[in-house]
């Protein structure tokens, strides 16, 4: 009786895909991350950030750069040396840009990475879906592949499609590790970004590497140290108001 209960099952509509644990949507996806996180991933994030910038003619350039993050779309940059007050902040969906510790007037932005590395995390699915759908990705398209030698999901694109919006998760730990999206003014350039050398941070993942590409050429590579989560933080990281005002030896916590 068992094995026919099984074989009448496995031939509904649709029913092997679930049955198989298969994902059939962008949606069904990023709920599924969410899921096998909720409550376990860390709540804020400090690491120190070497980013090296990569020059057309070759050669490179390197900072420093100390982060803060608070889940959901929280994140601090402060740029070395620090008493200059140099940075970028995000929070509340908007951008603010500091030089010298005078702010740029802050604009909408919600940022991709955020949203697909962590915030997905820490947020509920239906706000990342919004937000994804914001991107331009389709979520009704996906597929499986292989990257870096391992089964991933690909949502936004059809087989053999490079230049299409489109988001790729790791299958068996859901974690995201690519990005593909227009860029340039004209919108016709591609932009990659790459998530590679996870960690186990405290119930979550970091990646200790991540890579951007425009049509194929590397332009920044980022490295991640001094990864410390679920650290107390000040609120007042993320008031553009209070940036140079606020203690901003976050990075030295333990």
């Amino acid at each position: 009786m068992k094995i026919v209960l099984t074989l009448i099952i496995a031939l509904l509509p649709g029913a092997a895909t679930v049955f198989a644990g298969e994902m059939r949507s962008g949606e069904e996806l990023i709920s599924a991350m969410h899921k096998k996180y909720e409550g376990k991933w860390y709540k804020t994030l400090t690491f120190v950030q070497k980013t090296i910038t990569h020059k057309p003619d070759g050669t490179t350039s390197s900072e420093t750069w100390y982060e803060a993050m608070s889940l959901p779309g929280k994140l601090r940059i402060d740029i070395d040396p620090i008493d200059k007050g140099n940075g970028i902040l995000f929070a509340d969906g908007k951008i603010f840009s500091f030089r010298d510790g005078k702010a740029g007037a802050g604009r909408p932005f919600v940022h991709p990475l955020m949203v697909l590395g962590f915030d997905v995390y820490g947020q509920p699915a239906e706000t990342t879906i919004a937000q994804v759908k914001g991107m331009g990705i389709d979520l009704s398209v996906i597929r499986k592949d292989k990257w870096q030698g391992k089964d991933v999901y690909v949502v936004g694109a059809k087989q053999g499609d490079v230049t299409t919006p489109q988001f790729w998760v790791d299958k068996k730990n859901l974690v995201f590790v690519r990005l593909i999206q227009p860029a340039g003014r004209d919108r016709k350039s591609v932009a990659e970004t790459q998530f590679n050398k996870y960690q186990k941070v405290k119930g979550g993942w970091v990646a200790l590497e991540v890579l951007f590409f425009v049509d194929g050429k590397a332009t920044t590579t980022e490295e991640y140290s001094d990864i410390q989560a679920n650290v107390p933080l000040d609120a007042d990281l993320w008031n553009p108001e209070k940036w140079t005002s606020v203690d901003r030896t976050y990075y030295k916590k333990k």
